[in-house]
């Protein structure tokens, strides 16, 4: 479907932008992705974002999970971005082929049964915008 340059305005105006973050490896996707979700909330405060992971991806919304090259934890700049409306899913796939438990996970976190098939409904059903950072 077409939009004119002014159509596609109005089309974001009216439903505003929707991005879902893809990130499958915390330690190469963690740290850029947190920061590109607030850099795009920054400039864009009124996108819907979120934030699916799954495979390695997982290990962001881990308890006590850092960046492995300057040791900052993730869950402050989970919380601060979950408190600006992004919401941050996790694959219950990965937790069952990684024997992981739910309760290892931050209170930020919301858990969906397959990782690949939620980005891939809401990029197709749902008219998501796809960043993999």
């Amino acid at each position: 479907m077409a939009f004119s340059a002014l159509g596609y305005q109005q089309a974001i105006a009216a439903d505003g932008t929707k991005v879902v973050y893809h990130i499958d490896d915390a330690q190469v996707q963690g740290l850029k992705g947190l920061r590109n979700v607030r850099n795009h909330l920054d400039v864009s405060p009124g996108t819907k974002i979120i934030v699916v992971t799954h495979a390695n991806g997982v290990d962001l919304l881990m308890e006590g999970a850092k960046d492995a090259k300057n040791n900052t934890e993730y869950a402050p700049l989970v919380g601060a971005l979950k408190s600006r409306g992004v919401r941050f899913e996790v694959c219950e796939i990965t937790l069952v082929n990684r024997n992981l438990k739910k309760d290892q996970f931050i209170l930020d976190a919301d858990f969906v049964p397959s990782g690949v098939v939620r980005v891939a409904d809401l990029q197709y059903k749902d008219g998501f915008a796809y960043i993999k950072p």
